[in-house]
C-alpha cells in the first residue's frame, strides 16, 4: 500500500494516537511494530471498540489490547494464497512479513478485487538468446520455455493484465517468430501486444530507443527471464511518489565465503570469522523510467540498462532503488530453470 510508514505504530503508542493513524490511512488498522520492524501485532476499529467498551482509557499504549496473534501472509506467498486467506478469514486487511518476521506491507481485499487500468507501456526485453541454457534454447527462446504448465513470458503478461497493465511492447531478435506466433496481438490475453524487433542484438535497454514514440507516462521495463510474483503497481506508485528519473527494483542477494576470514592489522591476526556470510543488494533487472530518460538511450546501439543509470546519476538525474521481498529468479543457469519449475506450483498456482 502507498505511504505504508503511516500505519507503523510502537506498543507504547496510545489509543487515541492508533485511532488519528487510523482515521489519517483509511486503512482501519495499524501494525504495531518493534524498533527493527518486527510485527508485534495489529491494531483494527474492531480492537478499538472492544477495548472502549472494557473501559480503556485513551491515553492508555495500544500493547495492553492489540492483537498479538494476527492472520500474515508472507512477501513470498502468492496473491492467490493471500486472496483465499482473506475470504476464508473474512479479512479485509492482511499484514505481510518477510521471512525475518519484519512487516513490509499491509495488504486490502481491495488491492487484488479492484483493478486500476494503467495507461503506462511496459517493454519486455525477450530477444536474448540464452545460451548459458544450451540445449534447451536451440531451437526456443528462453522466455518461451516452459516454467510450470506455461511459457515463462505468458506467465510474466498475464501478470502484468492481472494488474491493470495492457500495452506491451516485446522487443524481440532470436527466435523472433516464435514469440510472435504465440502471443500475435495479445487480444487472447487481455492485452494490446506490440512488438519491437531488433535486427541486432541491443542489450537490456538499447530497444527502448526503437519506441515509435516517446511516452507521456513513465514505463515499466523488465527482462523477459524473470520468474516473479512482483507487485508492478506499488513500484510504479513509488518511483512517481520519488520523482525519480529512472528506479530499479533490487533484491537481497546473500553470498557465503567458503573459507575462514582472517582480519589482520599491522601484521597480527585481528579477528577470524568462519564462513562468513554477506549481504548485498542487487538489481532485479526490472525498473521504471520517466519520460526524460528516454532519450539518454543511443539509438540502435547496444545499451545495457546499468549504463543507463550510471549516465544519469552523472548527469544529476534522480535516481531511485525499490526493494523486491517477493519471490524472484532470474532464469540464467540449467539449475535455475530447474528451481522455478519446482517453486512454481507452490508460488503461482
Amino acid at each position: 500500500m502507498k505511504n505504508f510508514e503511516s500505519i507503523l505504530i510502537s506498543p507504547n503508542t496510545n489509543l487515541r494516537e492508533a485511532i488519528s493513524k487510523i482515521d489519517t490511512a483509511k486503512t482501519k488498522m495499524v501494525l504495531v511494530v518493534d524498533s527493527d520492524r518486527k510485527l508485534l501485532g495489529t491494531l483494527s476499529d474492531g480492537d478499538i471498540r472492544r477495548a472502549l467498551l472494557a473501559g480503556i482509557e485513551i491515553h492508555e499504549p495500544v500493547e495492553k489490547f492489540m492483537c498479538r496473534t494476527p492472520t500474515i501472509a508472507l512477501a513470498n506467498e502468492s496473491k492467490d494464497s493471500v486472496i483465499r486467506k482473506m475470504r476464508t478469514r473474512v479479512l479485509h486487511q492482511i499484514p505481510i512479513i518477510d521471512e525475518n518476521g519484519r512487516a513490509v506491507d499491509l495488504k486490502l481485499m481491495d488491492d487484488y478485487v479492484m483493478i486500476q487500468e494503467r495507461d503506462n507501456w511496459v517493454v519486455i526485453m525477450a530477444g536474448g538468446p540464452g545460451s548459458r541454457l544450451k540445449e534447451l534454447t536451440i531451437e526456443t527462446p528462453k522466455p518461451m520455455l516452459k516454467v510450470g504448465n506455461r511459457p515463462l513470458l505468458e506467465t510474466m503478461v498475464s501478470r502484468l493484465v492481472e494488474q491493470g497493465f495492457s500495452k506491451i511492447w516485446l522487443a524481440v531478435h532470436y527466435h523472433a517468430g516464435k514469440i510472435r506466433n504465440h502471443f500475435g496481438d495479445g487480444a487472447k490475453f487481455g492485452a494490446e501486444i506490440n512488438y519491437i524487433v531488433e535486427r541486432k542484438r541491443l542489450g537490456t535497454a538499447g530497444a527502448i530507443s526503437m519506441l515509435p514514440e516517446i511516452p507521456s507516462n513513465p514505463i515499466l521495463v523488465t527482462n523477459a527471464d524473470l520468474l516473479a510474483n512482483v507487485d508492478y503497481c506499488e513500484l510504479l506508485d513509488e518511483h512517481v511518489s520519488a520523482k525519480a528519473a529512472g528506479t530499479m527494483a533490487v533484491r537481497e542477494f546473500e553470498y557465503q565465503i567458503p573459507y575462514g576470514v582472517v582480519m589482520i592489522e599491522n601484521g597480527s591476526i585481528s579477528r577470524f570469522r568462519e564462513k562468513p556470510v554477506h549481504k548485498v543488494m542487487v538489481n532485479a533487472g526490472i525498473y521504471v523510467l520517466s519520460p526524460e530518460a528516454i532519450p539518454r538511450i543511443p539509438a540502435q546501439t547496444f545499451f545495457d540498462m546499468p549504463e543507463l543509470f550510471e549516465n544519469m546519476i552523472a548527469e544529476g538525474y534522480k535516481t531511485h532503488c525499490h526493494r523486491l521481498r517477493c519471490y524472484w529468479i532470474d532464469i540464467g543457469k540449467y539449475e535455475d530453470f530447474c528451481k522455478a519449475n519446482l517453486d512454481f506450483p507452490e508460488v503461482f498456482s
